[in-house]
This record gives C-alpha cells, sequence and structure tokens, in this order.
C-alpha cells in the first residue's frame, strides 16, 4: 500500500513545490516563492519602504545637484539593465558609513560615506549597476518570500496599517524598510549582481575596470583592518572577498576585453571631482562629527559637546551636524542652546524628521504648544514614531485639543502595549476620558 501511495505522495509535493515558485525575470530560474509579488506590487512595496528607509540612514543629502548627477549615471545604467520598464530612482543618503543599498521596483541609494571615496564616475557606475542587478534579479523579494519578511510584506501590500490623519504610526513599512536593509546578500547573489552590473555597465558605454578599480579598494580595507564602519556597513550587507575580485576581472578579461582597451569607453575622473566637490569640503568636518557620535554612544557626552562645536566650524551649515550638536545640548538639558541648533538644522533640511522631533520636544519643553505640534505633525509624515506621537499627543493635550490629544494617545497605546509610552498614554487616555 505504502508503495503505491509514495508516487502520489511525491507528486503532491512537487506540485505544491512548483505553486509556491516564481520564474526570476534575469535568470529564468524558479525560486521558492510563499507568495507571488507581481512586478507593480514589487513597486508598491519600494515606494512604501524607501522614504522610511532614507529617514532611517539620515535622510537625503541636502544637495540637489549632487542627487541629480547620481540619478542621471543610475537611470544611463537602468535603462539598458534587464528590466528597464522599472521606476528607478537614485539618491545620496546622509550617512557616513559606507554603504548602499536598493529596494524592491528600483529605488537605490549610496551613502555620502561611500561616494566620497570613490575616483571616477566608471566607479560610481559599478556601484549602481551593482545594485540595479539586485532589483532585476529580484535579490530582495526573494529575501522577503523566504524569511520573516513575509508577513509585513503581505501586511503592506494589503496596505493593512493603523493610520491616524498624519499617516501610519506604528509603519509596518518602515518595520519592512529596517528589514530589507539589515538584510545581507549570499555570496551566489553577489556574484550574479556584480556580473550583470558590469554588463550594464559595458551597454551604458562605461569602462569596466571601475569595477575592478572599485573592489581593488575594498580589497585594500578589508585586507588592511577595515575600520568599524565598513565592516557594518557594505561589507556586512555585501559580503566580500578576494575571490569575487579575482572571479570579477576574470569575467571581464573573458568577456570584454575591447572595452577595457577602448579609449573612448568612458571613466569620469572630472566629471565625479565635480559632483562631489562640497562632500570633499565638508569632509574634515563629517570626520570630527562622527567622532563626537562615537563619544556620545560611549556615555561621554560633555567630551562630545566641544567636538561637535568643531565639526560645526569645519563644516558650517550642514544641517546633519548641527542636529548631532542640538541634541547633545538637548541632552545636556540646555535647551536654548539645542533650539538654536536645531531651527537652524531645520531651516536648512526641513525633509529630516530628526531635527523636527528634537524641536517639537524644545517646544513643549519652553511651553509652547502649538509651536510644538507643527514641528512633530511634519516629524511624523516624515517617519512615524512612538516618540513622536506620544510628544505630539502632549502638544495637544496642552494647547487643549482634547479630541485630537485622545486619538494620539490612543494610537500610541494600540501600537505600544507593554512598552513605557503605550502605558503612559493608556494612562493619559483614562484620566482624559475621567474629565
Amino acid at each position: 500500500m505504502l508503495r503505491v501511495c509514495l508516487p502520489l505522495i511525491a507528486a503532491l509535493i512537487l506540485a505544491t513545490l512548483f505553486s509556491g515558485c516564481a520564474v526570476n525575470p534575469v535568470t529564468g530560474r524558479k525560486e521558492l516563492a510563499l507568495f507571488e509579488v507581481s512586478d507593480q506590487q514589487e513597486v508598491e512595496i519600494g515606494q512604501k519602504a524607501f522614504p522610511a528607509a532614507q529617514q532611517q540612514m539620515g535622510g537625503v543629502y541636502p544637495d540637489a545637484a549632487l542627487n541629480d548627477y547620481v540619478n542621471r549615471v543610475g537611470l544611463r545604467l537602468a535603462k539598458l539593465s534587464s528590466r528597464p520598464g522599472l521606476p528607478y530612482q537614485f539618491q545620496v543618503i546622509n550617512d557616513s558609513t559606507p554603504n548602499a543599498f536598493a529596494l524592491p521596483g528600483g529605488f537605490i541609494a549610496i551613502t555620502r560615506g561611500l561616494l566620497v571615496n570613490l575616483e571616477n564616475e566608471s566607479q560610481l557606475a559599478a556601484v549602481l549597476g551593482h545594485e540595479v542587478a539586485h532589483v532585476d534579479a529580484r535579490h530582495s523579494v526573494q529575501g522577503m518570500q523566504r524569511g520573516a519578511l513575509y508577513d509585513l510584506g503581505l501586511t503592506v501590500l494589503s496596505g493593512a496599517v493603523g493610520t491616524t490623519s498624519f499617516g501610519p504610526l506604528a509603519s509596518q513599512a518602515g518595520k519592512l524598510a529596517a528589514g530589507l536593509l539589515d538584510r545581507s546578500y549570499s555570496r551566489e547573489q553577489e556574484r550574479e549582481s556584480d556580473w550583470l552590473g558590469i554588463d550594464y555597465m559595458v551597454r551604458a558605454g562605461y569602462n569596466p575596470n571601475g569595477a575592478i578599480e572599485l573592489q581593488e579598494f575594498f580589497s585594500r580595507k578589508l585586507e588592511g583592518g577595515a575600520e568599524s564602519d565598513w565592516v557594518g556597513g557594505l561589507f556586512r550587507t555585501h559580503p566580500f572577498s578576494r575571490e569575487r575580485l579575482e572571479a570579477n576581472r576574470d569575467y571581464i578579461r573573458r568577456r570584454y576585453p575591447s572595452a577595457l582597451a577602448d579609449p573612448a569607453a568612458l571613466v569620469g575622473s572630472r566629471e565625479l571631482k565635480q559632483a562631489i566637490a562640497r562632500l570633499e569640503q565638508t569632509r574634515a568636518g563629517y570626520e570630527l562629527y562622527d567622532e563626537a557620535r562615537r563619544l556620545e554612544r560611549e556615555g561621554q557626552l560633555p567630551a562630545a559637546v566641544p567636538v561637535y562645536l568643531k565639526a560645526a566650524a569645519a563644516a558650517s551649515d550642514e544641517a546633519l551636524i548641527l542636529v548631532g550638536l542640538g541634541m547633545a545640548y538637548l541632552q545636556s538639558e540646555d535647551i536654548g542652546s539645542a533650539r538654536i541648533h536645531l531651527t537652524r538644522a531645520v531651516q536648512l533640511d526641513g525633509r529630516y524628521f530628526f531635527p523636527r522631533l528634537g524641536l517639537g520636544y524644545v517646544h513643549l519643553q519652553q511651553d509652547r504648544p502649538s509651536e510644538a505640534a507643527a514641528e512633530l505633525e511634519a516629524s511624523m509624515a516624515l517617519l512615524p514614531s512612538l516618540q513622536g506621537g506620544y510628544l505630539l499627543a502632549e502638544s495637544y493635550e496642552k494647547s487643549g485639543q482634547k479630541s485630537k490629544a485622545l486619538n494620539q494617545y490612543r494610537a500610541v497605546a494600540t501600537a505600544d502595549p507593554n512598552g513605557k509610552l503605550g502605558k503612559s498614554a493608556a494612562a493619559r487616555v483614562r484620566l482624559l476620558e475621567e474629565e
């Protein structure tokens, strides 16, 4: 009886497996898929997660010309990629950690910390082409389908998130973005993206040697004892090895020997240097900023403040540095100084949630609840957070807007039922309802 049933059982198992498979649009291979994600749904996931990812990493670097330049280079590659119909976007993230990332649907970013280390446009094309390849091969989607991001992906696609007047509070898109950013690629996925990215470079007219120069730089960083920001950034999510470099060198020699020797192939040293001129000018200031942040993380706040001040002097009118300085003053209970620097940071870059959150708290401390509500509403629109939601409820309460305060406290209590803020919000709800 068992011998008779075994073929039937095997057939049922195979049918189940194949019904849960998706075809990779680049390789043509069938891959395990717990749920099917169409191109349209993939784009929707990226559209919802990309703004949250930007905010979580420091916001978009406030240099329109630089962002336009990076976007042009990226689109030059994307239109010649395996999936040219996706709505690709390329942006520079204001983060010192060297890294680059790609979200489903074609939403790609490179950090200030990686960009400032590049020497020419062909190296930039190698970075962006590699990330385009991750999108084309649906590597992030594969990770969602196989791992803990499954439920978040379904939630984002269904749109089933709790909302208030300003948008999602416990933002599932934000959680999904954090999960996607934290996910590491496999060596096979990295090799596939390397080779596809090189293909895109050559099609776009770049000298593929830029990809080798880039990985030679990575190899020197790794073999020389890479700093913690490299290990915790690019090398954590994009595992690198000497073998990977040699495999790419061999791939280019075999596939594109003429492109290597082509004097017309674009290198673009001058173009890149012009584009990152501001990054070079502010590099010393950001190095001091990073040192101040390290001191702060180690609990040395009194030592961090003067280093922040030096950073602000070395790179004046850099919003992120002023945010760090303002928040350090806030922790030192110097509310007046915090207000000055956070206000200036918002004036320079009002698209980043953190200075608005800090400034909202300052206004509350100085008994200006209406001004606090305006900043906190702006902060929550950029990146919903429990802290921002609770402070916003408090600002509504102090400005006499009881109904808004109740709704906001309830949202925080629902989003964080077992946490300190959630319990405090629930207590405020009970007190306000008794009035």
